[in-house]
């Protein structure tokens, strides 16, 4: 039984992916100790996550005495936003936020410089890549005449799907968690996580199964101490009852 303790999720984990795919390789399940849900349920399902920056570049004038010689990086920035938020499909489970975004130098010059930063979230894995075409077209093509986009990936997240095996993890930990004294649902969230590395590699997968906890990134944030024991007997009960599984 290997324990995995990883630095780097939040930000999508960028050194700690290598290790963690490498592990889940050799794995038979995983159990991901992401909070347990409010209603203590686990969650089966994710949605992947791309997070990327994009870097526009103008030319600096002054906006009174020489505007026509500038080259707005911020006016450019604004169509590419509402064209990048266009792109979201609610249906499909697809959401694009441009959350971060900053620009220019001064009041009284056009902008030189503009920046955005993107967070695309999917279901289905054929989803990425259509979306990020889309995004790369747009980078490609200036709505303002000579400006110029980069697009940079910073961060990603593979999607938590199903599959056979998966389900019948869940079915045992959901037994296990009987035994225990808990009743445990599976639910699907739109937050990312390492799961969704491991079950790519064909790791039987469930996330969720820490301690019950809420408020995440706030002052808030908080964690049920009644919760620990149980949801521990609850893993360890599942782990011992792989054999007889067939997992």
């Amino acid at each position: 039984m290997v324990g995995l303790f990883t630095g780097d999720e939040e930000i999508g984990s960028p050194e700690g992916r290598a290790v963690i795919e490498a592990e889940a390789r050799g794995a038979r399940v995983v159990f991901n100790s992401e909070p347990g849900r409010l209603s203590g349920n686990v969650v089966t399902g994710r949605k992947g996550g791309v997070f990327s920056v994009f870097d526009i570049t103008g030319k600096a004038s002054h906006s009174g005495g020489n505007f026509e010689a500038g080259i707005s990086a911020i006016g450019e920035l604004a169509h590419k936003i509402i064209a990048i938020h266009a792109l979201t499909d609610l249906k499909r489970g697809i959401t694009l936020n441009v959350g971060l975004v900053q620009g220019g130098q001064s009041v009284n010059t056009v902008a030189p410089s503009a920046q955005g930063q993107i967070d695309l979230r999917y279901v289905n894995p054929e989803d990425r890549d259509e979306i990020m075409g889309k995004i790369h077209a747009m980078m490609a093509t200036s709505h303002v005449p000579g400006t110029k986009a980069v697009l940079t990936i910073k961060g990603e997240f593979l999607p938590l799907t199903q599959s056979p095996a998966a389900a019948k993890l869940f079915k045992l930990y959901q037994g296990a968690a009987a035994e225990a004294g808990l009743n445990v649902q599976g639910e699907f969230s739109g937050g990312c996580a390492d799961s969704g590395f491991t079950a790519a590699q064909g790791a039987p997968t469930i996330c969720a199964v820490g301690p019950v906890g809420g408020l995440a990134h706030s002052p808030e944030e908080f964690l049920e101490l009644g919760s620990l024991v149980p949801r521990a007997q609850a893993m360890a009960r599942a782990i011992c009852g792989l054999d007889a599984a067939g997992l």
